[in-house]
């Protein structure tokens, strides 16, 4: 095989610099430009690429099952004219349950200078983000009122750098746990298993789930769990205090194990209701709350508005309006229930 040439020879550049019309005093400064120019190209091409708006995208579970999120997320992002990796960048951060990695990595997004930090993740990304910016705009998803947390001085009128969309995971709560008894009415001792890694949503759930328990006359046994081990282990004693159903907490991390969850469910022979329509997908009984995609999506739209120019202290908060109901009527007969059918019509969406 014969070596390919570094560089072209002087009679061929003579020919190209004639034809563009290079005047042969200069002639020299062209070759040293177009030498340098030739390994620079690559650079060059780079330097574009890095001139894009950067936006930090940060999402409480793992790259592979939070996919569906993050191209939830680019609809949006494409409904305001914004395409990632055309005018775009996004740096996608999945924090796989380490709500401990929040500190340094909005630090390093914030002293990067970013254009815009995306916290769909939920109340701790959002307070992260928050607490180390007051000029980084900041587009997030949180599960209660963000005047509460914190985060905006009102919801019409923001304030500040942030602003985003209520999805309303707490305020959810009792109609979750009342779809539950409905499915299981002779329940009375009802385990709930938190991830008290994710501080925010687990006060949030144990500050409303008693009284609602209480309502409808449930006994209530609260079990933790941050690992896939940790969960193992909660599943154990609820088999061994047999529980007559199950509530899982809100969670990113616990909707990156929800295989894990439908699965030890059915092994167990109980009951279980979730937040996310993504647990009766692979086998979980039911679920109640937002849509989630809808909300991803619309973060997406805010912060291409907010990459268009719009200041985060005049985007009013948004509150979902679309919530879902889910059952998988295979894991119910599985389980042996009977499915009342006023209940069974109310769903969005029944799993065959």
């Amino acid at each position: 095989m014969q070596a390919t040439e570094a560089t072209p020879r002087p009679a061929i550049l003579s020919s190209v610099i004639l034809g563009l019309g290079v005047s042969p005093m200069r002639r020299r400064e062209f070759i040293a430009l177009l030498g340098s120019g030739v390994t620079g190209w690559p650079l060059v091409a780079q330097a574009q690429q890095s001139a894009l708006p950067v936006v930090g995208f940060i999402n409480a579970g793992t790259s592979d099952a939070s996919a569906p999120s993050a191209a939830a997320f680019r609809k949006g992002l494409s409904e305001t004219g914004f395409v990632e990796d055309q005018n775009v960048t996004v740096e996608y951060h999945w924090l796989e349950g380490q709500f401990d990695r929040l500190p340094a990595l909005m630090a390093d997004l914030v002293h990067r200078r970013v254009a815009v930090i995306a916290t769909p993740a939920g109340n701790f990304a959002a307070q992260a983000a928050k607490a180390a910016t007051t000029t980084v705009p900041i587009v997030f998803g949180v599960g209660e009122d963000p005047v509460k947390l914190g985060l905006v001085a009102s919801l019409a009128r923001p304030g500040g750098n942030a602003t985003g969309i209520n999805y309303f995971a707490q305020e959810v709560t009792a109609k979750r746990l009342g779809l539950l008894h409905e499915l299981v009415p002779k329940a009375v001792r009802m385990a709930v298993v938190v991830n008290p890694a994710n501080v925010p949503a687990t006060e949030s759930a144990l500050r409303d789930l008693p009284e609602a328990a209480r309502a409808i006359g449930l006994q209530i046994q609260v079990l933790n769990a941050s690992t896939s081990r940790e969960i193992e282990a909660a599943f154990a004693t609820i088999a061994r205090d047999r529980a007559d159903a199950l509530y899982i907490g809100p969670d990113g991390f616990f909707g990156t194990r929800r295989v894990q969850f439908a699965t030890l469910a059915m092994r167990h022979v109980i009951p279980t209701a979730y937040s996310r329509r993504e647990f009766p997908e692979v086998g979980g009984l039911m679920s109640y709350g937002t849509d989630r995609l809808d909300m991803f999506r619309r973060v997406g739209v805010y912060t291409g508005q907010i990459l268009k120019g719009a200041k985060p202290a005049d985007l009013p908060v948004l509150q979902s309006t679309k919530f879902e109901f889910v059952i998988n009527m295979q894991t119910a007969r599985a389980l042996g229930l009977e499915v009342p059918p006023q209940l069974l019509a109310s769903a969005d969406e029944v799993i065959e």
